[in-house]
């Protein structure tokens, strides 16, 4: 019987960085995700595909289901994949083998076809691996966090938005996330926009730098907090750009660099803030429709998402 499981992708509004070493972030579930549809395979082998937000394949693999058994997996690790330049199969195969150790009962003698469908493009930075990892927790009926850290790492709070569907709070407590559902719908969201930088940002890059220039973590974690609580209880427009500006030149401070707006949008009458990962992906920009998308269009930054149709939008109940 055919199985569908779906996971949203996600937005870091507060935290960036600073989440990694227990500061709590503001995240936000997108409307756009990742789906995995998995279905019986009459053969001993497991098809998988992938298909992009335009319908298209854009990796496919086949592999014999003798792979899973123990003695393969312990001795394999991926390195077959690796030896042909194959990183993605490689990385498939670590996520199945760890899922599958996590729960030795996942993928036992039966052959599948599975079909991972992407709705927004793979290089916007939304969480096309988070997605992925946390469907195939659902499929294998394993902890998704743990799935992730014994996999790709990371801070988690991608993977604690691919399961909710509402804004979260996201810290890590003695390496443990802790999650809270927040009640964060700003009266003033039809000013707040995502422009996508044309570029996809390594973020372990970024998190190297932030290693190396790190001095005083406590103080960090302190501000961090008090912004992210801030932004929280915000319900005027003005309010929430200064903590914005706040957040950007305190990250800016600790990574030695200037904030994007200071970098390539000096001239722009509104805030500009970088989410996530610092030089690519989205960032949000406050401001009135008309003058936001004329703007940014005619630097070139054509892709420039409402905040309507970027965050999921529900209701708490």
């Amino acid at each position: 019987m055919k199985k569908v499981y779906y996971s949203n992708g996600k937005l870091l509004l507060s935290g960036e960085y600073a989440i990694l070493d227990g500061a709590m972030g503001l995240a936000l579930p997108t409307s756009f995700g990742q789906s995995l549809i998995v279905s019986p395979n009459n053969s001993p082998e497991l098809h998988w595909e992938s298909i992009d937000d335009k319908a298209k394949l854009w990796y496919s693999l086949t592999l014999n289901m003798a792979v899973f058994s123990a003695d393969e997996l312990m001795h394999n690790q991926g390195h077959y994949f690796k030896t042909k330049g194959d990183t993605i199969g490689a990385i498939l195969l670590q996520i199945l083998g760890e899922a599958k150790k996590l729960n030795p009962h996942f993928l036992q003698n039966e052959g599948y076809k599975v079909s991972t469908v992407l709705d927004f493009p793979k290089d916007w930075g939304l969480g096309s691996s988070s997605t992925l990892i946390n469907n195939i927790a659902s499929w294998a009926g394993v902890d998704p966090f743990l799935l992730s850290i014994n996999t790709l790492g990371g801070s988690g709070y991608d993977i604690a938005c691919a399961g909710s569907n509402l804004p979260i709070t996201y810290r890590l407590e003695n390496e443990t996330p802790k999650v809270e559902k927040v009640d964060f719908d700003p009266p003033f969201k039809n000013k707040l926009f995502f422009v996508y930088l044309n570029q996809k940002q390594n973020s372990r890059e970024g998190i190297k730098t932030y290693r190396n220039r790190l001095k005083n973590t406590h103080s960090l974690i302190t501000n961090v907090d008090q912004i992210t609580n801030s932004l929280l209880s915000c319900r005027e427009l003005s309010l929430f750009e200064s903590l914005l500006q706040e957040h950007e030149l305190l990250i800016a401070s600790v990574l030695q660099t200037k904030p994007v707006k200071e970098k390539l949008f000096k001239d722009y009458q509104g805030v500009v803030k970088s989410l996530g990962a610092w030089g690519g992906d989205f960032l949000l920009a406050t401001g009135s429709e008309a003058y936001l998308k004329r703007y940014f269009n005619n630097k070139g930054y054509k892709t420039i998402l409402p905040y309507s149709e970027m965050i999921l939008q529900k209701n708490l109940s």
